[in-house]
């Protein structure tokens, strides 16, 4: 008797991805919709279903899915933040996740907005696809082996943007609860307010802790860095106050903000509004700021190599527990 899984948020280029990668011969039903409350049904008949972020497995849908017997909801994410754990809990649903995935793939979209950002690329090529040709002061800019970088968050992600500006000698300061031995040979830890006061470019790769650190990168941090100074996150929006960033990118204390993460991205995220407004008010306010501030849809971890360990150990996930009743990587509320 095979084992059925509905996956949600399949996009049409990952298919291959999903059935090249099924060494355990799981059915596989291939949604590219998100899971949401209209569309909960699809679901039924499926033993497990298979989550991404923006999915929604609140406890209206938990308790729909637990309806249908499934016991397993497991997400190839490492946020888990669409899950309501304590519902899961309550139904004595298995939840699961990704804890890690080729950390190159966002520590390389955070340098590289960084680099563009730093060196005007947009602002340059928005003016000449006008037809404005001018070398304006406003395009001037410094090398990168003479600029300092703050990392805020060393873990994975952090460490592989931090080499990556090291590589071009940049000085890499950087602030972490937990500092990481290896990481001091191409980085060194400092103080919050060092970071701060000292970087010409501030990376943030800090977990949202809802309750804990909302918006805590706020007008206070903000004016603590050097005026003109770049701002990069990669991490969650939620740990930022995006209308204090906005208002610093047009007080000129930002010289630019660069982000892959956006409010409330359930409403934004893998929908076209070409031409008209998002149901997001801040995030069309950063969007009239283009190209001083660059958003990205969330593409972070959007690479082969990325996708390719999320569905592995995805499946790896489901296999442990089929067999073992347990997984290493089974989360608790």
């Amino acid at each position: 008797m095979t084992f059925k899984i509905a996956v949600y948020g399949v996009r049409s280029n990952e298919v291959a991805y999903f059935n090249d990668l099924n060494k355990y011969d799981y059915t596989l039903t291939l949604i590219s919709e998100n899971l949401t409350h209209e569309n909960v049904e699809t679901a039924k008949g499926h033993d497990a279903v298979l989550l991404r972020a923006n999915n929604v497995a609140d406890k209206q849908n938990l308790d729909i899915l637990n309806s249908y017997g499934i016991k397993y909801v497991f997400s190839r994410t490492v946020g888990i933040g669409h899950v309501d754990l304590s519902a899961a809990a309550a139904n004595n649903q298995i939840v699961a996740n990704v804890p890690g995935y080729s950390p190159r793939a966002v520590g390389e979209l955070a340098f590289i907005l960084g680099a563009t950002q730093l060196r005007h690329v947009v602002q340059a090529a928005d003016n000449t696809y006008k037809g404005d040709f001018v070398v304006a002061p406003e395009l001037f800019a410094t090398e990168i082996h003479d600029v300092t970088v703050g990392i805020f968050g060393t873990g994975s992600l952090g460490r592989a943007e931090a080499k990556l500006w090291h590589a071009l000698g940049a000085n890499v300061i950087a602030y972490d609860v937990y500092e990481n031995e290896e990481a001091k040979e191409y980085l060194t830890y400092t103080s919050e307010n060092e970071v701060l006061s000292q970087a010409d470019l501030v990376s943030l790769h800090v977990p949202h802790i809802p309750g804990k650190n909302d918006q805590y990168f706020n007008a206070d941090y903000i004016n603590q860095m050097k005026k003109g100074a770049i701002l990069v996150n990669t991490a969650r929006a939620e740990i930022t106050d995006e209308n204090a960033i906005i208002a610093a990118v047009k007080s000129g204390q930002l010289g630019g903000f660069a982000t892959d993460v956006v409010s409330d991205e359930r409403m934004v995220i893998g929908k076209d509004f070409s031409g008209k407004s998002t149901p997001v008010p801040v995030v069309d306010e950063m969007r009239a700021l283009y190209p001083k501030v660059l958003i990205t849809p969330h593409i972070g971890s959007y690479t082969g190599e990325a996708l390719t360990d999320m569905i592995s150990i995805s499946f790896d996930n489901f296999h442990d527990v089929l067999e073992s009743g347990n997984s290493k990587n089974i989360v608790k509320s």
